[in-house]
């Protein structure tokens, strides 16, 4: 796979981490980035020759246990334009390999980068996932937040198969220039590749996972020192344990495996 060249700058390095190439970006980067690919969209989209979102997709140690489980969500992993280190486990993993990613940029906070830049620049979101609930309580407060953010649309992740193609319409006719997927894991990056050719003009495709819930107020965030040290996923097991107790005991040793044994440094 290409480096990725950003429409603001130079190649973009990125790191094989657990068999993902992993780009090594802050936070900041990853917002300037968005930005720009979406002002390119629009002048595609003006000139009547829309083209097709990046897809930009995350990494972490459910991901990672996935793609190296699952073959074809590992092929549809390697359709992004762009994976990041949504995990401190990916950091760590690069640090270990000598090919030191910048920081873990998780999707949770990152939303806020991606927020105050829109806010700055006029850029629209789309809002697409998560229950009817959940998604009007997290644009609620999205607005309350960034009340010069623009939502063109927002639309909850309970819709079946023959609607897909109708969704993406909607998605298209709003203008949004950054669609957020919070449909769960492989299902977002699977819609996201999927529908890649419907959703022409959209600036960025982010998947998001469980964004939602935390915007909403309805999750809490670990405290620092425990996103720090890579145990984020301890306070959240301790927080929903029928959920995600087992999911983590499962996936975490398979993850560490394959990023300890499937990783070869810098692409």
């Amino acid at each position: 796979m290409d480096s990725l060249e950003p429409a603001y700058g130079s190649a973009i390095r990125r790191v094989n981490i657990g068999g993902l190439p992993t780009v090594a970006l802050d936070a900041e980067d990853m917002a300037t980035m968005m930005v720009e690919d979406c002002k390119a969209a629009r002048i595609s989209r003006a000139a009547s020759a829309a083209c097709a979102p990046r897809l930009v997709f995350s990494s972490n140690g459910q991901g990672i246990s996935l793609a190296n489980r699952d073959r074809k969500f590992h092929e549809t992993m390697t359709k992004a334009d762009m994976i990041h280190a949504d995990g401190m486990s990916v950091v760590f993993a690069s640090r270990l390999l000598g090919t030191p990613l910048p920081e873990r940029v998780a999707t949770t906070d990152f939303f806020h980068n991606a927020a105050r830049a829109a806010q700055r620049e006029g850029l629209s979101f789309f809002m697409l996932g998560s229950s009817e609930a959940q998604n009007a309580k997290a644009c609620e407060k999205i607005k309350e937040a960034y009340p010069d953010l623009k939502i063109v649309g927002r639309r909850n992740g309970y819709f079946p198969p023959e609607e897909e193609a109708t969704v993406c319409a909607e998605i298209v006719a709003s203008g949004a220039d950054v669609l957020w997927i919070a449909l769960g894991k492989p299902a977002q990056e699977e819609f996201c590749v999927r529908n890649k050719e419907r959703l022409q003009g959209v600036g960025w495709l982010k998947t998001c996972g469980g964004l939602y819930a935390f915007l909403a107020g309805d999750a809490k965030r670990a405290p620092r020192w425990m996103q720090n040290a890579g145990l984020e996923w301890a306070f959240r097991a301790m927080q929903d344990p029928r959920r995600l107790l087992w999911r983590y005991l499962t996936t975490n040793p398979h993850a560490f495996f394959s990023m300890l044994f499937g990783s070869r440094g810098k692409i």
